[in-house]
Order: C-alpha cells, then sequence, then structure tokens
C-alpha cells in the first residue's frame, strides 16, 4: 500500500492537471478553428497531412512524467514489516554480603561477575539481555535489551550488601520479561533466567513461590552455584560460615525445567540458550520510494523527447 510521508506536496498535481486540461482544451479549439474553412481541399493543401495521433501521444507521455515527478515530491512510501527478534535473557546475580567468600578464586562474587561478563560476550546479538541484582530486594539494573554494553557496564559496577531474596530476583525477572514489547507477536517473549548465588534466601518470596510462578509463565530458570560448604565470610569481625545451598538452587531449575550448574564454564553457560524458541514480532517501517517516481519520471520525459525529435525534430 502506498501512502506520502509529505502529502501536501500532491498540491504539487494541480498545475500538471491544469496543463493537460489546456491541452485538451487546445484540441478542441483546432478543430473548431478548421472546419470554418468552406473549402476542405484547400485546407489539405494550405496544411499538409500533420503528425495525428502521435502528437498526442508525445504530449500525453510528457504530462505524465510530470505527474510522476509531482507524486515525488510527496515522498511516496510503502509499508514495510521489519522483524524483531524477541527471545529475552534476563541475569539474576547474587550480591548478598556471602558472595565475597574467597572459597571460589579470587571470590565467589567475582567469579560470578566473570562469568556473566562471558556469557554476555557469547550470547547471541539477536536477543534481548537484562540484569537483576539481588541482596534483600531485588532491582532491575539493565532492563531487557540488545544495549550489551550497559549490561557488561552494570555487572562491573555491582556492590554486596546484606541478606539474600532469591525468590524476589525470580519474580523481577518476570517482571521485565513482561515489559519487552510486543511488536505485533502474541503473548510474552520466549525467555530464560540465569540465576547466579551461592544459596540460602533470608529475605522476600520463598523460592518455592517463585519457582511456581515461572514454571506457570513457561519461563525456565538455570541457576548457577558459587561457592563451596567450606566458605566463610568477616562479618563484623567474626568468621561466619556461609554454606551453599545446593539443593534450593536444583529444585528450582527443576521446577521450571532449567539447568543446574555448581560451577560456571562458557561452554556449560551455552546450553542455556542453545534450546530457546524465538519469537519473531513486527514493526511495521515506510520505506520511502521516492527514486522509484523519480526514476518513473525520468524515463516518461525521455521517451516524450524521444518521440518528440523522431516525429517533430524538436523537443516537446
Amino acid at each position: 500500500m502506498i501512502r506520502f510521508l509529505e502529502p501536501w506536496w500532491l498540491l504539487a498535481l494541480l498545475p500538471v492537471v491544469a496543463i493537460a486540461a489546456v491541452y485538451v482544451w487546445r484540441q478542441f479549439r483546432r478543430k473548431q478553428y478548421a472546419v470554418r474553412f468552406a473549402n476542405l481541399d484547400l485546407l489539405r493543401t494550405l496544411a499538409p497531412k500533420g503528425l495525428g495521433w502521435r502528437r498526442h501521444v508525445a504530449a500525453g507521455t510528457f504530462l505524465l512524467a510530470l505527474l510522476a515527478l509531482a507524486t515525488a515530491m510527496a515522498r511516496p512510501s510503502i509499508d514495510r514489516e521489519e522483524p524483531l527478534e524477541r527471545a529475552t535473557i534476563m541475569l539474576a546475580i547474587d550480591v548478598s554480603l556471602s558472595m565475597e567468600a574467597d572459597d571460589v578464586a579470587p571470590s565467589r562474587i567475582e567469579a560470578a561477575q566473570e562469568a556473566a561478563k562471558q556469557f554476555v560476550t557469547e550470547l547471541p546479538p539477536t536477543y534481548n539481555l537484562g540484569l537483576v541484582s539481588f541482596a534483600k530486594s531485588a532491582n532491575v539494573l539493565v532492563p531487557p535489551s540488545k544495549d550489551r554494553l550497559a549490561v557488561q557496564q552494570a555487572i562491573d559496577g555491582l556492590t554486596l550488601a546484606e541478606a539474600t531474596a532469591t525468590g524476589e530476583a525470580v519474580f523481577t525477572c518476570l517482571e521485565a520479561v513482561r515489559s519487552v514489547p510486543a511488536d505485533g507477536a502474541q503473548g510474552i517473549p520466549p525467555a530464560r533466567i540465569v540465576l547466579l548465588s551461592d544459596g540460602y534466601r533470608t529475605s522476600g518470596r520463598s523460592v518455592e513461590e517463585a519457582a511456581s510462578a515461572a514454571a506457570a509463565a513457561n519461563v525456565p530458570v538455570s541457576t548457577i552455584a558459587f561457592g563451596t560448604d567450606a566458605g566463610v565470610v568477616d562479618i563484623g569481625g567474626q568468621l561466619q560460615p556461609v554454606p551453599v545451598d545446593r539443593l534450593a538452587l536444583a529444585e528450582l531449575a527443576e521446577t521450571t525445567q532449567g539447568f543446574f550448574y555448581e560451577a560456571a564454564s562458557v561452554s556449560e553457560l551455552k546450553q542455556v540458550y542453545e534450546d530457546m524458541g524465538s519469537s519473531i514480532g513486527h514493526r511495521v517501517e515506510p520505506r520511502e520510494v521516492t527514486q522509484w517516481y523519480a526514476g518513473i519520471a525520468l524515463l516518461f520525459a525521455l521517451a516524450a523527447g524521444g518521440m518528440s525529435l523522431l516525429w517533430t525534430s524538436r523537443l516537446p
């Protein structure tokens, strides 16, 4: 379907229509003038046989060239559907104080940051990616988009805080997934949550509630456990043991049909998105076709000029 980006320029068609009307009027005037000669034989002698219908073909072609040029001024365009990849991955990183333990070199949080950045690098660029951090509460640091640099910078800027709201992290990720524009597709986009943590929830809604919500939304949660049972952190001058809650993380992954890992590597992380589906939405974008009209006008003008030179030895 043709539409015009600057339709007011279609007023340029009016002078072209006026010229066409004047041309038709002049042809009728010629006929009226011709019939004034009573002696038709004398008229044929004085005015040899002309171009006849060929004269009108050249003029008509020239008028078509003007029409095409006038229409081109209104910037004609056609609507084209541009595919848009909606598949989304949310990274959720635990920033509780227990992630400061150094039982995973150089520390749990630094290992998690490194694994997350490697994952961002390996993720196909067509996927949306968002980032959530969680301690006592969960916060969206980067909403789902294709801006990888923003995610990497946010990962580098993570700071630790008290408590661990694992369940809230999942709920926050689900809300972020629902915020992805539909762009003509149906339902929420296919999505995965990758949750990096050392385990035990101490704040917010339970992991079981979060698992049920993710399963109902058909959003698998893959969990990656960082740390060992020997991990300790210095809190208020006292060493506190911070073992890893593998059971809760494994059950969260199992309930939502995700993957559970105890150590992270790029090859393992790839499994998170290798089975992902994709949802192609469509955004309608106008594609300007002014050149088409200008090209058609040029062809008509060349045809008119060629016919006029051939039949009258002059340009129209």
